[in-house]
């Protein structure tokens, strides 16, 4: 059973290559697509991708002891959905809607993945499994985020070009930015420009009398 903060590799819109680790199983399954906009970054086209895809995850669970169906994949694909409009309500303090809390609480009631202890001191799942356990671990762990201090942490990234949802586990409480190496650079670049641009004369136009 892997619940480590270890990150999955993903890309700048430069195409470059870095970790990001939103801070939780629920809130990765955000970095796989999602509707509108977001259909572009899609991942999880056919069952075998889900299984692909949580391999990576802090899940980690093998492909060839996973059973996804087609209609795991539609499902994931609705849990996504309400997960990203859950979680772009809780960052800007909007009200959640019914729809999104009906859906994470229905795929929450199915079986979830049962842990099991190992001979070393780690543990791992019981497997095989099946795409609607696994499905169910994760709206569980929506649950859990969304019900508790954390939710006050669930943040947008602030870079407007940027869909990236996170969790501010900074003392602080203060993070903006995904990545400092990808958006919060790009961002200290734009305003550094801006400030050399507003301390540049503007020159005379023809015609024009100085003092």
């Amino acid at each position: 059973m892997s619940t480590a903060a270890t990150g999955l590799v993903i890309y700048s819109a430069e195409g470059t290559p870095y970790v990001f680790d939103p801070g939780a199983l629920c809130l990765e399954l955000l970095l796989t697509g999602g509707p509108g906009e977001l259909s572009r970054y899609e991942v999880l086209h056919e069952p075998d991708d889900l299984g692909q895809w949580l391999a990576l995850s802090r899940l980690g669970l093998p492909p060839a002891d996973l059973r996804v169906s087609p209609d795991d994949l539609r499902s994931v694909h609705r849990l996504r959905g309400a997960l990203w409009q859950l979680a772009r309500n809780t960052a800007r303090g909007e009200p959640r809607r019914a729809e999104d809390v009906a859906e994470i609480n229905r795929v929450a009631m199915e079986s979830p993945l049962v842990p099991q202890l190992a001979l070393n001191v780690s543990s791992t799942w019981r497997l095989p499994a099946s795409g609607a356990q696994v499905l169910s671990t994760i709206a569980r762990d929506a649950v859990d985020l969304f019900s508790g201090e954390l939710a006050t942490r669930i943040r947008e990234c602030g870079d407007p070009d940027c869909y990236l949802i996170f969790l501010d586990t900074s003392a602080p409480r203060r993070r903006r930015w995904c990545s400092m190496e990808t958006c919060g650079n790009r961002n200290k670049v734009r305003a550094l420009r801006s400030r050399r641009s507003a301390r540049t004369p503007t020159p005379a136009t023809p015609g024009s009398r100085t003092t």
